[in-house]
């Protein structure tokens, strides 16, 4: 892709995918260049990482998002977790997590728990109202 290439090499057009991974269904959606993987909670997110394969790791999936000009963003409860592709910039925390091409985005990990936390508690007020 050239400097007057304002569109990455792949693109992918979606408004309406799900992808399943056992018994949890994923909205998907993309911009374009860029690709939303929406996972309902942080228990969720949990099991779905847990049923990759123990072998598996991001450098392939990441190679082939930065060579096609794509980015995914794994969001939990609409927070950022982590980045895969053309504009993660893993940093310490990915290398020590051992995760790295990936960016792992502590702010969304953590902003994504205390939301889970805050939806737990507010579920008992909703049954006396």
């Amino acid at each position: 892709m050239n400097a007057t290439d304002a569109r990455a090499p792949l693109s992918v057009v979606t408004e309406d995918l799900t992808l399943s991974i056992g018994d949890i269904d994923l909205d998907v959606r993309s911009t374009g260049d860029r690709l939303f993987v929406e996972v309902a909670t942080v228990r969720d997110a949990l099991r779905v990482a847990r049923r990759l394969p123990d072998d598996g790791d991001a450098t392939g999936p990441a190679a082939l998002l930065t060579a096609t000009g794509l980015t995914t963003e794994i969001r939990v409860r609409g927070r950022t977790v982590v980045v895969i592709g053309a504009d993660a910039r893993p940093g310490l925390l990915a290398r020590e997590l051992g995760v790295a091409p990936a960016e792992v985005r502590l702010a969304g990990v953590l902003g994504a728990g205390g939301s889970g936390l805050s939806a737990v508690a507010d579920a008992p007020r909703s049954l006396f109202r």
